[in-house]
């Protein structure tokens, strides 16, 4: 019971970092593709005008659930860090770089300068929820196994389902920002960058649906399990055959992420102590 309310702050916080720091990294990608220095100046005023008042405390929510994951669940927080300390460095650095350049680009006064800081900045927006969706899809796909380092620090990440997740991370936070930007020229009666930032939600809209259509497939050839856990045919048996084959040990401590957090947020799947699950009647539906 405790493990499922820690479980529901976390989700919280991923989610409204989803959604605010999201839009924020979009908005440097519309800004990446603004145009010219010339022809993109009243477009990435706005966009600078939208995002900062904002742009720093987004990224509250990502410590906030890095604390949570590190307090609640120390092994898989340690886990995470020891097999995707690649992907996350890149987005360390790019979280730093994309709030240093964006603070520097509104300051100086030279144009060659304030376009090096936007290039900086825009393809640091791109690239932060591009490695935050591959440590996503690292983590849901099972390649991340409980344990210090017991992961491959390099397929892990560098993998078809990985690489869906940061293609749709960087689309959907293109989307997000696109739709928040349409809303906020609105307010400030600007109707031609609101058509301009409308169209080009409804085209990153169909472009991140047409991705995830596409990922279906993906995830059927390269995360059969994930794949039949969102489609609901995942079976006991198909659970019984993951948890052998992921456990290396006489404990499931040894086994996936995703069979460990499924055992903490609820007591009715537990691992016996020669690596097959044992269902254990409890009075809420199986998950």
């Amino acid at each position: 019971m405790l493990a499922n309310i820690v479980l529901g702050f976390l989700w919280g916080g991923i989610t409204a970092y989803v959604l605010l720091a999201g839009a924020d990294f979009g908005a440097g990608i519309w800004d990446l593709l603004a145009g010219s220095a010339t022809a993109g100046a009243e477009r990435r005023h706005r966009i600078a005008e939208s995002i900062g008042p904002v742009w720093e405390a987004n990224h509250v929510w990502l410590i906030f659930a890095i604390v949570v994951t590190w307090t609640a669940f120390p092994a898989v927080f340690a886990s995470i860090a020891s097999t995707l300390y690649i992907p996350l460095t890149a987005v360390a650095f790019g979280v730093i770089l994309r709030g240093a350049t964006f603070a520097f680009r509104g300051v100086v006064t030279e144009l060659s300068l304030q376009r090096l800081f936007g290039i900086v900045f825009a393809t640091s927006s791109l690239m932060t929820p591009f490695f935050l969706g591959t440590v996503a899809g690292a983590i849901a796909s099972g390649r991340v196994p409980l344990g210090i380092a017991r992961g491959d620090v390099i397929t892990s990440w560098l993998n078809p389902s990985s690489m869906l997740a940061g293609v749709l991370a960087v689309e959907v936070s293109a989307y997000l920002a696109a739709v928040y930007l349409t809303r906020d020229c609105e307010r400030h009666h600007e109707q031609d960058l609101a058509l301009y930032f409308q169209r080009r939600a409804l085209v990153m809209g169909v472009i991140t649906g047409l991705t995830a259509i596409a990922g279906i497939g993906v995830l059927h050839a390269d995360a059969p399990l994930l794949f039949n856990g969102l489609t609901h045919t995942a079976s006991r048996s198909s659970w019984r055959a993951s948890c052998s084959a992921s456990c290396r040990s006489p404990c499931c401590c040894d086994g996936t992420l995703l069979q460990f957090v499924l055992r903490e947020r609820s007591p009715w799947w537990r691992c016996s102590g020669h690596g097959e699950w044992r269902s254990i009647p409890m009075s809420w539906p199986e998950l």
